[in-house]
C-alpha cells in the first residue's frame, strides 16, 4: 500500500508503529502479569494466562499488519494447516535473520498457539519487549562456555532446570515451544568457523529440545519442522521495516517425536543422547537439502 514512498520513510513508519504497537500493550500486559503474581490459584491464573496470550497474539496481527503496509511481500507457504490452536507442540527453524521471527508469527499467529522462543539471558534487558517476554513466560537462558563449567561445576544443568521450570508453567495452555536449532543466526563466517558439514546450515545444538522433551514430551503432539528460504538473500531486521523483503517461501511439516525420545534424560543417559543426536542430524540433512531444492526452485 505505501511501496511508491521511499524506503527509509517506509522503514521510519514501520518503527513506529511498532514502537507504539509495543508501548500500547505493554501495560495491560504487565497488569495482568501482576495479577498472576498475586493471585496464585490455579484457575485464575489459566484465564490469566489466556488473556496475556491474547494481548500477544494482537500486538502479532498489528505487527502482520504494518508488514502488509510497507512492503508487497510474495508469500510460498506449504503445510500451514497441518496445526491448530488446540495442541501443543514443540516447533524448530533454521534461522537466518532477526526477520525469521516475526516471519513466523505472521504466518501462525493465532493458527497455532502462541510461540514462546528460548531466548538468551541478556535479552530480558531489551527495552520495554525484555519484560513483555518475561512476562509471557518465555524461558530465558544462560550459556555457559565448557571453559567457564569447568571453574564453575555447580552450574552445570542450569539450563535444562530453567526449560523444567517453564515447560511446569506450559502444562494448564496449549502452547508452541520454540527453538532454533542452531542457537544463532547463519552466517558464512559462522558455517566456515564450525566447518559445518551442511551447506546451508550451521551445527544443531540438540540438547534445548532434547529438555523439552524430558519436561513436557507427553503433552506434545508432534514436532513442527519449519524451513524458512529468502529467494532474495537474508534480509536484515531493517529490510523488513522498510518493506524490502521481496518473497519468503516457507515449508511446513510435522513430524512424530519418537516415543523412545520421552521422558530420557539427556545429560546422564549417553545411549539416549547418542541416539537423539542422530535424529536432530538426520531432520538437519533433510533440511539442508530441501534448502538447496528451493534455493534452486527460487532463485534470487
Amino acid at each position: 500500500m505505501l511501496s511508491f514512498l521511499p524506503a527509509t520513510l517506509r522503514g521510519i513508519i514501520a518503527s513506529l508503529i511498532l514502537a507504539l504497537n509495543t508501548l500500547f500493550w505493554c501495560w495491560p500486559l504487565f497488569a495482568l502479569s501482576l495479577l498472576k503474581l498475586l493471585l496464585p490459584i490455579p484457575a485464575v491464573q489459566r484465564a490469566l494466562r489466556s488473556g496475556m496470550h491474547w494481548i500477544a497474539e494482537t500486538w502479532m496481527a498489528i505487527n502482520s499488519f504494518w508488514m502488509d503496509l510497507v512492503g508487497r511481500t510474495r508469500w510460498d507457504v506449504q503445510g500451514r494447516d497441518l496445526v491448530d490452536m488446540r495442541h501443543s507442540y514443540l516447533v524448530s527453524s533454521n534461522h537466518q535473520s532477526w526477520a525469521d521471527i516475526l516471519v513466523l508469527q505472521y504466518q501462525f499467529n493465532r493458527r497455532m498457539p502462541i510461540l514462546k522462543f528460548f531466548l538468551k539471558q541478556e535479552l530480558i534487558w531489551v527495552p520495554v519487549i525484555g519484560l513483555c517476554w518475561w512476562a509471557l513466560e518465555f524461558p530465558f537462558m544462560k550459556r555457559y562456555s565448557k571453559e567457564y563449567l569447568r571453574k564453575y561445576p555447580h552450574k552445570q544443568g542450569q539450563d535444562l532446570a530453567t526449560t523444567r521450570k517453564a515447560c511446569e508453567r506450559y502444562k494448564t495452555n496449549p502452547v508452541s515451544v520454540f527453538n532454533f536449532l542452531e542457537g544463532t543466526r547463519f552466517t558464512p563466517a559462522k558455517h566456515d568457523q564450525q566447518q559445518s558439514p551442511f551447506r546451508h546450515l550451521l551445527k544443531p545444538k540438540a540438547g534445548g529440545i532434547a529438555f523439552v522433551l524430558d519436561a513436557m514430551g507427553e503433552q506434545l503432539e508432534s514436532m513442527v519442522d519449519v524451513t524458512i528460504h529468502y529467494p532474495a538473500g537474508r534480509p536484515t531486521f531493517w529490510d523488513l521495516l522498510s518493506g524490502r523483503v521481496p518473497q519468503v517461501v516457507m515449508r511446513v511439516r510435522k513430524r512424530e517425536i519418537p516415543t523412545q525420545f520421552l521422558g530420557r534424560s539427556y545429560d546422564s543417559d549417553a545411549e539416549y543422547r547418542q541416539a537423539f543426536q542422530q535424529w536432530v542430524n538426520q531432520l538437519w540433512q533433510e533440511k539442508d537439502a530441501e534448502l538447496e531444492q528451493l534455493k534452486q526452485q527460487f532463485p534470487g
